[in-house]
């Protein structure tokens, strides 16, 4: 039977590559967006010019209290699409940055990071265990920021840090369901995140290329590719794990 993966924040960036690559990899997928609806309306239509399955629902990780009208909306499109009760796959991508100093940084700011990337999270996932097939995988999406320092984000960091203790937690919990659970941590990657930082300011670029062992910064397929390979069959006896995609930066 074919897979199902719900990814968040899939209109673009990392969470765009990771549902394509699963497509081209042979799984249908849910395009999970908060905004912008054309974007995601245009990644179902290379999906399904892929010859797979997807549709997008609107989904906002910063208002947990939505969440129980999102599942009831993911289980008319289940049905509707794939005539099933369950999915397969969830991948927490959805998120933001905000470049702040320690001194700098606002309350709102930080309340911002972690009701996205903390509250929203934990509580998506248990909104949507009902739905997530025994046998399934979770997995969350870190940053390379939880091991080295970069000035700036310290209050984005501390929120990915909370996420890979709840993958642990994650892990140990579901696993007698057969759900696996792991933390996907991506080095520096050209894309719009924070701005465009990596992607735009070739100062920042060069940076992070010195201090990477494979002499560059990654590529959206870098992390795309992994995540649909860790979906793998043959990844079914990982689970609780911190896997950086950096091309070993700071090592």
């Amino acid at each position: 039977m074919t897979k199902i993966s719900l990814v968040t924040g899939a209109n673009r960036g990392l969470g765009r590559n990771t549902a394509l690559s699963i497509a081209r990899r042979g799984g249908d997928v849910i395009v999970a967006y908060r905004g912008n609806e054309a974007q995601a309306d245009g990644v179902v239509a290379e999906i399904r010019a892929l010859g797979r399955k997807a549709v997008a629902l609107q989904l906002d990780m910063a208002q947990s209290a939505s969440f129980p009208v999102f599942v009831e909306t993911l289980k008319a499109a289940l049905n509707e699409t794939w005539g099933r009760d369950s999915f397969d796959h969830l991948i927490n991508n959805a998120g933001h940055g905000e470049f702040a100093m320690i001194s700098e940084t606002t309350e709102a700011q930080f309340d911002g990071l972690f009701d996205v990337h903390v509250k929203g999270v934990f509580f998506l996932v248990q909104a949507l265990l009902p739905l997530l097939a025994d046998g399934g995988r979770i997995v969350n999406f870190s940053s390379g920021l939880t091991r080295v320092s970069y000035p700036g984000f310290a209050a984005y960091s501390a929120a990915k840090a909370a996420v890979e203790m709840l993958t642990v937690y994650m892990a140990r919990e579901f696993g007698a369901r057969g759900i696996t659970v792991n933390t996907v941590a991506p080095g520096a990657i050209e894309t719009d995140f924070g701005g465009g930082l990596v992607r735009d300011n070739a100062d920042v670029n060069a940076q992070f290329a010195q201090m990477t062992a494979l002499g560059r910064v990654g590529l959206p397929d870098d992390v795309g590719l992994m995540i649909a390979s860790l979906l793998d069959e043959g990844n079914r006896w990982v689970t609780a794990q911190r896997i950086e995609v950096s091309g070993g930066q700071t090592i």
